[in-house]
């Protein structure tokens, strides 16, 4: 029998440049969670410094990551929980390997997702791919790095950031190599849409997730697991939420501060595999697609000013 895990979604207003305030408040939502039964507590995107890459202390914090990630882990041992703290930008020293590397000072900036296991142990890291525009400026992508997927005590996980969910083929890579649940965190805002976008519409970025995450459920046969940022309407979105096919939203949240608890059955994802077949026909042999990124890719070194078009 399929099991049916409790996962939780977390999300506040983020505190720009004070991650001790925003690390507590994490702290005492995963201990909340953790308290309700939840075996997955997930945090949104940028959940430490909020969004403020301009200032020189935004950098300067990103090097001091290892100390909350310390922190994290020892938090998941002791609640017996599995965490996914949102993600955090790291100041890493650039090497000449590095893929689209944006200096910063002497450090390049990458946003990353951690997969903590309930022991403490860190099972999985993902650097967000697809950049946001405004965001190149200041983050350097993971490029033509494969997707992965993590195996967990709650099956098998891909984790996306926050635009990765505008590319389908993210999604499809992961599917092809199995996973499960793709955990999205998020810092995704009601004015990410442009004026001209806004003014066709003031909710179409709300219509944008309320569609796009029910459609990759059914279209992948997967679960999704969101955690955005909350705060005023006028400007945040909230909406964090857990998805299955067939069901849409499971639980979801609106632009409230705090948590909530879903229960994941994995039974779900079964009935619609059977129904729609994806998984079955991309192992098919002479399947159409390949779902994977090089390693190496020529034209890119070539020509290093080309970049994809990345959230």
């Amino acid at each position: 029998m399929a099991p049916v895990h409790k996962v939780a979604v977390i999300q506040w207003h983020i505190k720009n440049l004070d991650p001790e305030y925003n690390h507590a408040r994490a702290i005492s939502y995963i201990t909340a969670a953790a308290a309700d039964g939840a075996t997955l507590a997930v945090l949104p995107e940028y959940h430490l410094c909020g969004w403020a890459p301009e200032s020189p202390l935004f950098a300067s914090l990103a090097a001091q990551y290892q100390t909350y990630l310390d922190s994290y882990c020892a938090l998941a041992k002791k609640l017996h929980i599995n965490i996914v703290p949102g993600t955090i930008i790291e100041a890493h020293k650039p090497q000449s390997t590095t893929t689209s590397s944006i200096d910063s000072g002497n450090d390049i900036l990458y946003n990353t997702a951690y997969f903590i296991s309930s022991t403490g142990q860190i099972l999985g890291q993902y650097r967000k791919k697809n950049i946001w525009h405004p965001e190149r400026p200041h983050l350097t992508s993971s490029g033509t790095d494969p997707h992965e997927v993590i195996q967990t005590d709650l099956g098998k996980v891909g984790m996306l950031i926050c635009w990765d969910l505008a590319f389908p083929e993210a999604f499809r890579e992961l599917i092809a190599k199995g996973a499960e649940i793709v955990i999205i965190p998020t810092y995704w805002g009601r004015l990410d849409a442009s004026p001209a976008g806004l003014k066709l519409n003031p909710e179409s970025e709300r219509l944008f997730l309320d569609s796009t995450l029910t459609s990759r459920c059914f279209e992948n046969t997967c679960a999704i697991i969101f955690a955005n940022a909350a705060g005023p309407s006028d400007t945040f979105l909230g909406m964090s939420r857990v998805v299955l096919p067939f069901i849409g939203p499971v639980r979801t949240m609106g632009s409230e501060e705090g948590y909530a608890v879903a229960e994941l059955d994995m039974s779900v994802l079964d009935v619609a595999e059977d129904n729609y077949k994806v998984r079955q026909d991309i192992k098919s042999e002479g399947w159409y697609y390949t779902y994977r990124h090089e390693t190496q890719n020529t034209d890119r070194n070539q020509n290093p000013d080309r970049r994809p078009v990345d959230r």
